[in-house]
């Protein structure tokens, strides 16, 4: 048995890795037939969004259709990501949910929670005017930066602060001054249905024609008409007038476009340290600030250009170098083991996991949402990750599990060596590449064993073993747990 991988499969491999949850050795191969360029624009531009079905969904899990609690809109959330054709909708509705993190403690109802997640699919990979315009919209960040509480003559700061802090532009690119005039702009941006509570000397519900019917709704009467100054312009300012300034400025484009870098390629610093620390790739950044302003701020052309450019496509020093999220680590390893075919309870088990690991969806730690990269990692969440992924991966049961078992069983010729075994499993999991040292403790592993007798038309509950093993020390591998 030979195991063979193209440069062309590899490629595209990482391109899945980053742009959705992995794939299967299988969609490797159909998607290598397809070419590299036409996989990036069938990710950018999907003709399938098709994902397991809501009424079945909640034919299984009727708590899903109000998504009360916390843990139910995760588990939702998952199903989505583990069944998707649509892999980078659900990936930049996971990128964006960091970058406008809005968490469950204080909207306290998880449905206007999925709401937003919604929206992030609908508009994550459009242009980014129409996203911040329909962020500000969204009633789940309204309460979340308290912009209800944002009234002409007594403005409330909190969301004009992080609309330019955390969401557009970074700090040391504006003023206090362009703060209060950005929450000027957005008095009368507030939620609707509110008149029901009022009428019941209500001040707040989480009950129904309370929270769960919360919508945007603009007061004119509650807005602030008079003369505002935002980065040096000056006019009677609404809302939208001061993000079509905020989509002018050269900080935005740098500012969008790091992070897309350091959540697609390479991990950057956390945000706070960007202001004192350059990119770890200027030219990279440039290049997608470019494509921001060619396109008038479009999310897709930034990433075509990302998908395509040298540094990510050739560059094979920022593969496996990205850690793995928690929601991330879940449901690419979900995807390869299959074991959600239909609805099971046990998705709420997984939810749950992946909170252990340091990640509850919809409910990140601050408004600065999730730190990446190593900061994932500590002791506690490290024996986690490892459970998780060498448990999914030692079940021979699951479909996927006995799918990659047939594979390897399938390419030998009756007997497999110790070399041979470790890179028909890497292979087989979605074309893994392994440093030198990790293969070593591979090979050493399998050559303990001996070499591997197997018939692929009968394979011995042996051999099920010996080859599950190999899946469970590749998943604990420091190559498996990034991407």
């Amino acid at each position: 048995m030979v195991v063979k991988t193209t440069q062309a499969v590899e490629q595209i491999a990482h391109l899945i890795r980053r742009a959705g949850f992995g794939a299967t050795r299988d969609e490797l191969d159909a998607l290598e037939d397809k070419g590299y360029d036409a996989v990036v624009a069938e990710l950018l531009n999907p003709s399938d969004y098709s994902a397991m079905p809501d009424d079945i969904i909640r034919r299984y899990h009727h708590e899903q259709s109000g998504m009360m609690g916390q843990v139910n809109p995760a588990a939702y959330w998952l199903y989505k990501m583990i069944s998707t054709k649509a892999p980078l909708t659900e990936k930049i509705a996971l990128f964006w949910h960091s970058v406008f993190a809005t968490g469950y403690p204080k909207i306290t109802q998880g449905k206007v929670l999925n709401d937003q997640i919604r929206m992030f699919r609908r508009y994550g990979l459009g242009n980014f005017r129409t996203l911040l315009i329909e962020l500000s919209r969204d009633p789940a960040m309204i309460v979340w930066l308290d912009n209800h509480d944002n009234h002409k003559g007594a403005i409330n700061e909190n969301y004009g602060r992080e609309l330019l802090e955390l969401f557009s532009m970074g700090v040391g690119n504006y003023s206090e001054d362009d703060i209060k005039e950005a929450s000027r702009a957005f008095t009368g941006w507030t939620l609707g249905n509110t008149e029901y509570m009022a009428l019941r000397g209500e001040r707040d519900s989480i009950w129904p024609y309370g929270r769960i019917a919360w919508h945007f709704e603009y007061k004119p009467e509650d807005h602030d008409e008079g003369e505002k100054t935002f980065l040096g312009q000056t006019g009677n300012f609404n809302g939208e007038d001061i993000i079509d300034i905020i989509c002018q400025q050269e900080a935005t484009a740098r500012f969008i476009s790091r992070h897309l870098y350091d959540f697609f390629v390479a991990e950057e610093p956390p945000v706070p340290v960007w202001p004192y620390s350059p990119p770890r790739d200027e030219d990279a950044i440039q290049t997608l600030v470019d494509a921001y302003f060619d396109s008038g701020y479009e999310i897709s052309a930034m990433l075509e250009a990302l998908f395509t450019s040298d540094f990510f496509k050739n560059d094979e020093d920022i593969r496996f170098i990205r850690v793995k999220s928690p929601a991330e680590l879940v449901a690419s390893t979900l995807r390869l083991t299959q074991e959600f075919t239909r609805p099971r309870r046990e998705i709420l088990d997984r939810a749950m996991q992946m909170q252990y690991m340091g990640q509850q969806l919809n409910n990140p730690p601050s408004v600065e949402g999730w730190h990446q990269g190593m900061e994932w990692i500590d002791t506690g969440t490290l024996v986690e990750r490892l459970n998780f992924a060498t448990a999914q991966l030692g079940d021979v049961s699951m479909p996927g599990v006995r799918s990659m078992i047939n594979r390897v069983a399938s390419e030998s010729d009756g007997l497999i060596s110790s070399v041979r075994l470790v890179d028909a499993c890497l292979d087989a999991m979605g074309v893994v590449a392994v440093s030198d040292d990790t293969r070593e403790v591979l090979e050493n592993f399998a050559a303990k064993l001996g070499d591997l007798e197997v018939s692929a038309d009968n394979i011995s509950e042996h051999a099920e073993e010996r080859i599950s093993q190999m899946f469970q020390m590749v998943a604990a591998s420091h190559e498996f747990q990034r991407a």
